[in-house]
């Protein structure tokens, strides 16, 4: 079950639109990632981060297996409005600075009971895009944010994470942060994932169980950057989390691990587009 969180996306359907619609350029046409091509303005009026590459992590929530695929992330540093108000800052690179809203978002594959031999009777679980904003805060050597989201198509409930990242510069180029990281589901979020029907239990191995919402987990992130220069780099980050209270019960969990962990790795663009 991969899946892949995306920070800060409330207005990614937007770059696409404004890429698409970019002019043609009739005597020199430089590429969309050549230095001081479209995505290195001057001037910009939004800039963001894109990371692109594969990831490794748990195949399910509760799984001991680890399962690999295409992960990635996008980060809006910065956005200037047509009223002239600006989110962000588009003089730094890598962080933003001071408060302010932000959007966010996360995919979690489908869970597929055929797949996996020890949930054989348990009820499939359909792929969920989750969409929300929160508020975060940011400087140099740190960061910290709160969010809630809504779960479309899977889940089809609410969740709220929160946690924050200290920020070190240890060397030109380089970029390390590590900070904790909570994730408080409802009713419905734990029992889509954690809980057993009556009629799962008959069929399957598991007793029935039906959680209550809250803290579904904790855990902390570890995240390493290099920039070779203002718009390429390579990244790597790893979470590792362990599930708690109703979640951590779970006869899925107990039956299988009640930690979860993933790794990513991938090529850093920085992006400066002017409308």
């Amino acid at each position: 079950m991969a899946r892949f969180n995306i920070s800060d996306t409330c207005i990614w359907i937007t770059l696409g639109a404004s890429l698409l619609a970019l002019p043609a350029v009739a005597q020199e046409t430089l590429s969309i990632f050549d230095e001081n091509g479209y995505l290195d303005s001057a001037d910009p009026d939004m800039v963001i981060g894109i990371r692109l590459g594969a990831q490794r992590e748990s195949a399910y929530f509760g799984s001991s297996d680890l399962e690999s695929g295409p992960g990635g992330s996008v980060r809006f540093d910065y956005v200037r409005f047509p009223n002239g108000f600006e989110y962000g800052s588009g003089q730094t690179v890598g962080y933003r600075t001071g408060w302010g809203l932000r959007g966010s978002a996360r995919f979690i594959g489908e869970r597929n009971s055929a797949d996996y031999s020890e949930l054989a009777g348990l009820s499939d679980v359909d792929w969920t895009q989750e969409f929300g904003f929160g508020v975060g805060y940011e400087e140099k050597h740190f960061r910290g944010f709160a969010d809630v989201r809504y779960g479309f198509f899977g889940h089809e409930s609410f969740v709220g994470e929160a946690g924050f990242d200290v920020i070190a510069t240890p060397a030109e180029g380089w970029t390390l942060t590590l900070g904790p990281r909570l994730l408080i589901g409802s009713d419905k979020y734990t029992q889509t994932y954690f809980g057993i029907t009556a009629d799962e239990a008959a069929a399957s191995q598991y007793s029935e169980y039906a959680p209550n919402g809250g803290l579904v987990s904790a855990g902390v992130v570890l995240g390493a950057r290099y920039d070779f220069n203002e718009r390429w780099g390579i990244e790597a980050v790893a979470g590792y989390s362990r599930f708690m209270g109703d979640a951590g019960n779970s006869p899925i969990v107990l039956g299988g691990s009640d930690e979860s962990l993933k790794i990513e790795v991938g090529i850093t663009r920085r992006i400066s587009v002017d409308f």
